[in-house]
Formats: structure tokens, C-alpha cells, sequence
């Protein structure tokens, strides 16, 4: 919808609304026994929905002429096999006229040395120790909460996702990542934001990442690792026969696995994006960055993989 007009160099240009979808990086998992990291937030004015259950936001009108930031955050790293996950960054888009959107990084997954999950877009799942205890929360209209440990001991929780909380460590498994939320604004449907698997102690199954490209839990069976979560523009990684977790898919915002005791380290969260979906008849082309530009329709869709701007 057309909001404003105004001259530029003689040309009448107009001022207009665009869709977004702003994804934060996703949290790394927890070491040995870890829990599995937790998603990005996800905020978006694109379909029904935002994350964590929320609706969807309004579409930002911006100023012809005006330039709008974007920052890409990175997932998280840096824990180690006795430590919890690392949190991800934020992703934002700000510029003039609109209130910057900022999505919040993930939560890192709880570690079994007492270390316990993040909170975050979406929180961490708890490590397999002690017993019973809670994941991490997620943010009211981000996403969801970090899974439980079992009751049966060292078995950790998934990670959070955007669209559903992870599955708590049950029984002889870790627990999954929970989902990410279904988006087709780059004009094909995929899931985004999903929660890594979690990670266990000598036997059976570590946790699938969440739908939408969550990084599977370490286990040092290879028939016991846990899968990558399908459905997402990059795939994530599954859980590794070192007792790694793996990675969440590279900008799916998607959390890593946890890490398997003794000497396991979590996968690292995936790193986040920004889209913008604007019409075609007045996109501008002028953008900084390395976006990768595609059009579906009557639209033009940019998918900035790394931070950049684009002039309105």
C-alpha cells in the first residue's frame, strides 16, 4: 500500500510497504550429556503467524530514499564439553520511519556439569542431570521453551523451536528439537528456526533436530546418533559418531545438537537471516551486501545471508 509520495531529482517516488521475516542465529548445544540449543526468534509479518505461537506482525511502511540496516546474527559457539552451549546473536532490521524489529538469539543447551540452559528467542534444552529439571524458557512471540531431562537421569531435553517447545529426554532417548514455523515467503514453503536434538549418557537414542534444519544430538553409536531436522532452505547436520553434536543449518536460525558424555561438545547453532518481500514494480535494485535476490509472482524477494541495507 502506498503511503507517501515525494520528489527525487525530478521523479516522483513513492513511499511503500514490505513483508519480513527477521530470524536471529540459533543457540549452540550443551556439552556432554548436553541439551540441545535452542532457535532463533522468529518475527514476521509475512502469512498467519509469527514465532511462539504469536500472529503475525504488521508490514513495515518504509521512505523512498531511506536506507534500512540489516544485521545478520551469528549461532553460537564457544562451549565445550564441560560447559553449556553458547547463546546466538540478534538479528535486526531497522531504518527510518519503522520500529527496528530485533529477533533475540537462541538459548544454549544445559551441559551435565551443573550448567544450565539460556533462555533466549528459544530457550535451551535442560542436560541430562540433574533429573526432571526444566528446559530454558523462549520469548513471548519469538518462540518456544527448552525440553526437559528425563526422570530417569541423563538423558537432556531438545532445544526449543519457533513453532513448538522441545520434546523432554524420556525413557532411554534425549529428547528432539522442537519445529520450526512454515514460511513461504521466499515463495516456497520451508521450516525455519528449529530447536537442536539433545544428548545422552552410554545408551540409546540422542535427539533429532527440530524440523527446519536442527542439528541431531551426538552419540558415539552410529545407529544411535540423532538425525538433522528435514525441511529447511539449508540442512542442518546430523549428530556425530565423536559424540559431537551437530550443526543447526547455516541461516535457518536452526539450534545445534547436544553432545554426548563424556567428551562431547554441541553443535553449533545456525546462523540467522533477514527476507524482504516487496513488489516488483518498485523495488529500487540498491542494497549493500551480498543478498540473494529471486522473485516469486508480483514480488521481489531479498534473502540477506550476511548483514547489509538496502534504499528504499
Amino acid at each position: 500500500m502506498i503511503a507517501n509520495r515525494m520528489r527525487m531529482g525530478g521523479a516522483l517516488a513513492l513511499d511503500y510497504t514490505t513483508h519480513f521475516l527477521v530470524i536471529a542465529g540459533g543457540g549452540q548445544g550443551g556439552g556432554r550429556m548436553g541439551g540441545g540449543g535452542g532457535a532463533g526468534g522468529l518475527r514476521s509479518s509475512w502469512g498467519s503467524v509469527s514465532g511462539g505461537g504469536a500472529s503475525a506482525l504488521a508490514a513495515l511502511t518504509l521512505i523512498a530514499g531511506s536506507v534500512y540496516t540489516v544485521t545478520i546474527g551469528a549461532g553460537g559457539t564457544g562451549g565445550t564439553s564441560t560447559s553449556k552451549g553458547g547463546s546466538g546473536a540478534n538479528s535486526t532490521l531497522s531504518g527510518s520511519g519503522i520500529t527496528t524489529i530485533s529477533s533475540t538469539g537462541g538459548g544454549g543447551g544445559g551441559c551435565f556439569v551443573g550448567e544450565s540452559p539460556t533462555t533466549g528467542g528459544s530457550g535451551g534444552g535442560r542436560g541430562g542431570y540433574p533429573a526432571d529439571t526444566a528446559g530454558a524458557a523462549g520469548l513471548a512471540g519469538q518462540g518456544y521453551s527448552g525440553g526437559r531431562a528425563s526422570t530417569t537421569v541423563y538423558k537432556a531435553g531438545g532445544g526449543g523451536g519457533s513453532w513448538s517447545v522441545g520434546v523432554n529426554g524420556i525413557g532411554n532417548n534425549a529428547g528432539a528439537g522442537g519445529e520450526g514455523t512454515v514460511s513461504n515467503i521466499t515463495g516456497t514453503s520451508y521450516r525455519w528456526a528449529a530447536g537442536g536434538g539433545g544428548s545422552l549418557t552410554a545408551t540409546g537414542l540422542s535427539g533429532a533436530g527440530g524440523l527446519g534444519g536442527g542439528g541431531g544430538g551426538g552419540n558415539s553409536n552410529a545407529n544411535e546418533v540423532g538425525q538433522a531436522g528435514a525441511g529447511g532452505i539449508n540442512a542442518g547436520q546430523n549428530g556425530l559418531t565423536n559424540k559431537n553434536g551437530g550443526y543447526g543449518g547455516a541461516n535457518t536460525g536452526s539450534g545445534g545438537g547436544g553432545g554426548m558424555h563424556t567428551s562431547g561438545i554441541g553443535g553449533t547453532g545456525g546462523s540467522g537471516t533477514v527476507i524482504l518481500r516487496i513488489a516488483t514494480s518498485i523495488y529500487t535494485g540498491t542494497h549493500t551486501g551480498s543478498p540473494v535476490i529471486t522473485t516469486s509472482g508480483d514480488d521481489t524477494i531479498m534473502r540477506f545471508t550476511g548483514s547489509g541495507s538496502y534504499t528504499a
